[in-house]
């Protein structure tokens, strides 16, 4: 018998590196709506078959596993209390590179959003949610911070994840570059040394870019920054929640620049 390679993964644990696991009603359904042929496997409590029946369906059809579980294996099974009775495995979807993101755009207006020391899972899945809902292409988030696009982000971003792809930015530099060769202007929410937001010109191709709570962006990162905005406000608080501004500033841009938004 030849000797086992222990530097090789076992099968379940090679299997669980390429899958994604979610809980929540609308980040499962939201998953299963775009992509069925990614579904691995179905844990619900008896509660939620009814609202399921198409993926239980769709289940059967493709013979993929599912079980009807009580409500405290649901919460082992996908680490959370707040699975909302159901917890799906999808394979992982592959993000796009920067080129190809940028490659792939139409001319016209885009928004990115560029995320600075932003690990809170709620606080990034709330930003997945508001970029989904004003449209923006993509959400950068530099490689080094490890963040990443757990259970609970996915919860909270309730299917933005499934509209917008995350991508991980390893070199700053190259990146900005890129931008401003697809025609980006880099505008950095800052309370400080800023323009309203109400009173800026707001470019049709915007990367906006967002800092960490207490520490906002770097002053470093603020230095490349061709705009400086500030949500103007009573003055009780300095500032916004990164996830409140990012969906204040993604909802002016989107006012100005995408005729439906005044429907």
């Amino acid at each position: 018998m030849p000797p086992s390679d222990s530097r090789r993964p076992a099968p379940q644990a090679a299997a669980r590196a390429t899958e994604q696991r979610l809980v929540g009603l609308n980040a499962c359904r939201a998953a299963f709506a775009r992509r069925p042929q990614d579904l691995r496997k179905l844990w619900l409590t008896a509660t939620r078959q009814r609202e399921l029946r198409d993926m239980l369906a769709w289940c059967v059809r493709q013979r993929i596993g599912y079980r009807i579980v009580e409500p405290a294996e649901l919460e082992k099974l996908s680490g959370s209390a707040h699975h909302e009775g159901v917890c799906a495995a999808f394979r992982k979807p592959a993000a796009p590179s920067l080129d190809a993101l940028l490659a792939a755009l139409p001319a016209g207006p885009a928004l990115l959003l560029w995320l600075e020391g932003v690990g809170n899972p709620h606080n990034l899945g709330a930003v997945l949610r508001s970029a989904a809902h004003f449209g923006a292409a993509g959400v950068l988030v530099p490689a080094d911070e490890g963040a990443s696009l757990s259970p609970a982000v996915l919860r909270v971003a309730e299917g933005g994840a499934e509209a917008v792809p995350v991508l991980a930015i390893a070199d700053r530099a190259r990146a900005l570059t890129m931008l401003r060769a697809a025609g980006f202007v880099l505008a950095a929410s800052t309370p400080h040394r800023a323009q309203s937001l109400y009173a800026a010109a707001l470019p049709q191709r915007l990367a906006l870019a967002l800092g960490a709570e207490g520490g906002g962006l770097p002053e470093a990162f603020l230095a490349q920054a061709e705009l400086r905005l500030r949500i103007p406000g009573s003055g009780a608080v300095e500032s916004l929640n990164v996830s409140a501004a990012a969906a204040v500033l993604a909802a002016d841009w989107f006012r100005r620049h995408v005729p439906a938004a005044t429907d």
